[in-house]
């Protein structure tokens, strides 16, 4: 449920693109330094995004530095230092995808996921440090959904989307103390993302979840007639198109009702464009069929 939120590179100017490379591997160095090496291999683009957002809401100067990365060690790449913002994002990353590869183990019995949770609850305790309340939520809303999808029953999309999407726009919008009215934007532009992100991951998983037959929310609300995923895919095209297009202008909507300080054309990139671009790949309308890293 992790990676669909990143930049459309086509339209990207290279100053916005070594932007993002630089909150990428800042995040990454912010996620050893509160961390740990074994917490990095969690990175994600989504939390990426959570860090520039976030950033972008100051007039902090952000500072630079060339430093060794474990995956390119022999030349040096420009991150971002440590600073609020990425010690957040760091948080988040880590303790969203400690529960996701829980969740991988109820689901699969998945060993690799097991042995990794292992590995990464030893650290997951520092994140109570600093943000306790907000790991309590997560914690609570992940539940819930997990027993929503377990019970393979769900009343509508808006109904099985509600607890990932609610989850988004608290870790968007907690971040702020006390702007009420920047919190509001914050968190609708969150439950929108949230959203999209969830509908357009179950989208994504669909025919792999028909195949090895496990929970999917669009088969168990739309497939009563036990349609193949061909035929499922034709019946629920242009629903899931619509609802995950009125998603992402949604997030833009109320992303230009943010003051944003910096990163503007970065952040308009993502939302404008970068989620239309996953969904043409999802949906298999692009010419790209293999994504690569950023």
């Amino acid at each position: 449920m992790f990676g669909y939120v990143t930049p459309c590179k086509m339209e990207l100017k290279i100053k916005d693109y070594e932007k993002f490379k630089a909150y990428y591997c800042g995040l990454c160095k912010s996620i050893k330094i509160n961390y740990g090496n074994i917490p990095r291999a969690t990175l994600n683009y989504d939390m990426t995004f959570l860090a520039i957002l976030l950033d972008s809401l100051n007039n902090h100067k952000c500072c630079y530095e060339k430093q060794h990365c474990l995956v390119h060690p022999m030349r040096k790449k420009v991150i971002l230092l440590e600073n609020s913002s990425l010690k957040y994002a760091a948080f988040c990353n880590t303790t969203l995808s400690y529960y996701k590869l829980l969740d991988n183990v109820n689901d699969d019995n998945s060993i690799k996921s097991k042995l990794f949770s292992i590995l990464l609850g030893k650290y997951i305790n520092k994140s109570m440090l600093n943000f306790k309340v907000h790991a309590e939520y997560i914690e609570k809303k992940l539940t819930e959904l997990y027993n929503l999808e377990n019970n393979n029953h769900c009343i509508s999309l808006d109904s099985i989307s509600d607890p990932f999407a609610d989850l988004t726009g608290y870790i968007i919008s907690s971040y702020i103390k006390k702007d009420a009215s920047l919190k509001k934007d914050l968190y609708n532009l969150g439950y929108n993302l949230g959203k999209w992100i969830y509908i357009i991951d179950a989208f994504d998983d669909l025919e792999k979840d028909l195949k090895n037959k496990k929970f999917n929310p669009l088969n168990v609300l739309f497939n009563e007639n036990n349609l193949s995923y061909n035929e499922l895919y034709e019946k629920i095209y242009m629903r899931i198109n619509f609802t995950l297009t009125n998603c992402a202008r949604h997030c833009l909507l109320y992303l230009q009702k943010l003051d944003i300080k910096k990163n503007k054309e970065l952040l308009y990139n993502i939302l404008q464009y970068g989620l239309m671009e996953k969904m043409d790949k999802v949906f298999k309308r692009s010419e790209i069929h293999h994504d690569k890293s950023l």
